[in-house]
């Protein structure tokens, strides 16, 4: 017979198990609550039956009968109280842990690092962002361990009793430098005091970053603009006034006139053909295009520049075709910015020469190719090498403008390359020349190759 109670046993599902062992086990829970809520009254009865007996003679075999048929009343007869307060005792467990449990879905639901920390400030839980973003935090440690800053930590600690939440911004510089918003929000209700605590993190960096660039750009495009307009400005009232009629003034002054408007219209130019570019960063370009076509485009439209500068040009090809994904008008203004640059501030009668060359698969990352455009110029010295490709950024200010830079060159090409998920590097020493080098992705093979010739 037991072997079988064991085979039965082990037939029954494990929920079927759970709920026959909580059915056995709850009249004895209800006595023991029963029990626990009187039992000052049973000891009251006690002292008094005990008294009865020392003072008044009471037979002890009463006293006995009368103790054990209060206990057997507060066991048997129906207290409403008690009926109804136990359901809720032993409901309320369950009911925390389903509480906690959607909480926690919740959280992890959300994009933003969430951390749920107990009054004391201990880590009970924290999503997927939280802990990207903190390698160290781990359940059961204290949240200082991760953030140490002195508001976030005061605003923590006082959480408990202060019923609200608040938002407290500070600033990381290890490991990397970021600016943080927390939201710190004791979970209570109303007058509710010491409950746990929800950490909600946002990431600031981002944002306060592009309002700077933002500024910055307006800053500088305003400041390239008001030179050239002060300029023309000033030999506007110049020739309406004291050299109204000097012919030799107007000589000499139309042809400084003139240069100053081409500097602004190049300048629109650059803007219009910055915000274009940026306007599209988010699509990536879908066409097939042969590079040996862009780099006999580009080589055919800076030929008539090369011959007036007197630079000795030299463009190489691959040896066979060359298709990435990307557009092929882009990728042109690449490769006539980063000559143009070459030949604007190299050296005069110079050279200036493309090199191709195709990078073959390694594992799994693909083919890339190479189009390196050098120089043998002044070169540019390490400091600024990083900078280059910001906007408005020049080695030497009045060296650039007076040769026609408007300092979005470079800005233009990497944000091209962004688009096309390709790379720029720069080589550069001092008396040695430089390097720019682009690298995009190879097509895959499995792509058509109809109209890669023309893109």
């Amino acid at each position: 017979m037991s072997d079988q109670a064991e085979q039965v046993a082990r037939a029954l599902p494990p929920r079927l198990l759970e709920r026959i062992g909580a059915a056995v086990m709850r009249p004895f829970r209800e006595v023991a609550a029963r029990l626990k809520a009187s039992l000052w009254l049973i000891v009251a009865v006690g002292v008094i039956m005990a008294s009865l007996v020392l003072i008044a003679g009471l037979s002890k075999t009463f006293a006995l009968i009368g103790v054990v048929s209060f206990v057997a009343s507060v066991v048997l007869l129906p207290r409403p109280d008690a009926e109804h307060a136990l359901p809720g005792a032993l409901a309320r467990p369950a009911a925390t842990a389903r509480t906690a449990s959607a909480m926690h879905v919740m959280a992890d639901a959300l994009p933003d690092p969430v951390i749920l920390l107990n009054p004391a400030g201990h880590v009970l839980f924290c999503n997927a962002p939280a802990r990207g973003l903190f390698a160290s935090l781990r359940e059961g440690s204290h949240i200082s361990s991760v953030i140490r800053t002195p508001e976030f930590l005061d605003a923590v600690s006082g959480a408990p009793d202060r019923g609200r939440a608040v938002t407290v911004t500070y600033a990381e510089r290890v490991p990397v430098g970021r600016r943080m918003a927390a939201t710190v929000a004791p979970l209570t209700r109303g007058t509710e005091r010491g409950g746990n605590i929800l950490v909600l993190l946002r990431d600031l960096t981002e944002g306060e970053r592009i309002n700077q660039m933002r500024a910055d750009f307006i800053a500088n495009a305003s400041h390239e603009l008001r030179t050239p307009l002060a300029s023309l400005r000033g030999f506007i009232e110049t020739l309406q006034g004291t050299a109204k009629d000097d012919s030799g003034a107007r000589e000499r002054f139309l042809p400084i006139m003139a240069e100053q408007a081409s500097r602004m219209t190049r300048l629109i130019d650059a803007l219009l053909s910055l915000s274009r570019v940026e306007m599209n960063a988010h699509v990536p370009p879908s066409d097939l295009v042969d590079l040996n076509d862009v780099l006999n485009h580009a080589k055919d439209t800076l030929d008539p520049l090369v011959r007036e500068t007197a630079f000795r040009f030299d463009v190489g090809r691959f040896p066979r075709p060359a298709i990435v994904r990307g557009d092929r008008d882009e990728l042109v203004q690449v490769l006539q910015n980063l000559v143009q640059n070459a030949l604007k501030y190299g050296d005069k009668g110079g050279q200036v020469r493309i090199e191709a060359k195709h990078i073959p698969s390694l594992g799994r990352q693909g083919g890339r190719y190479a189009i390196a455009v050098i120089d043998n110029g002044p070169g540019i010295a390490p400091e600024h090498l990083p900078r280059l490709t910001e906007r408005f950024y020049r080695v030497d200010v009045a060296s650039s403008r007076e040769k026609g830079g408007t300092g979005l060159g470079l800005a233009i090409v990497k944000h091209i390359l962004n688009r096309h998920k390709g790379e720029l590097a720069i080589a550069s020493m001092p008396g040695k020349g430089s390097t720019f080098t682009i690298m995009l992705n190879e097509a895959r093979a499995s792509q058509p190759d109809k109209g890669a010739a023309t893109g």
